[in-house]
């Protein structure tokens, strides 16, 4: 049996004065197209969670968060049939810019128990029961 490879990404809880959580629906090109899933993106070589975080939500979200308050919350694991994925997961409640959408993806605000009722990506369901607890 082969070891299936492992991949780390970061991802944020971005969470606005509502307490509503943003997701992103995967496009069609990407795995798992038409899933949803919180913002962020695998790291690079020799970049730490909170450095992939910063870039991956300038990347896709066009706002800056490096010098925002956001946090580690939890973690998770998950085991796809051809890789295994480590996801860090970030509570952000303030970043500079406006949220828009630079990659095309389609984004929503949602409260954290209607998250349960989405077409969430697989391996961001166990952290949906974590962001209900925690975002009031």
């Amino acid at each position: 049996m082969t070891k299936s490879k492992t991949v780390m990404v970061s991802a944020a809880a971005m969470v606005d004065i509502d307490n509503k959580v943003l997701i992103a629906q995967r496009q069609e090109d990407k795995f798992m197209e038409g899933y949803w899933e919180f913002p962020g993106g695998k790291l690079e070589n020799d970049e730490l969670p909170n450095q992939c975080l910063t870039r991956e939500i300038n990347e896709e979200l066009g706002v800056d968060i490096s010098d925002s308050c956001f946090t580690p919350i939890t973690f998770t694991t998950f085991n796809y049939p051809n890789f295994d994925v480590i996801i860090f997961l970030y509570i952000c409640r303030e970043w500079e810019g406006f949220i828009h959408a630079k990659e095309g993806q389609d984004l929503k605000w949602c409260r954290p128990n209607d998250l349960f009722n989405i077409k969430m990506l697989p391996a961001d369901i166990p952290l949906i029961s974590y962001l209900r607890d925690t975002v009031s």
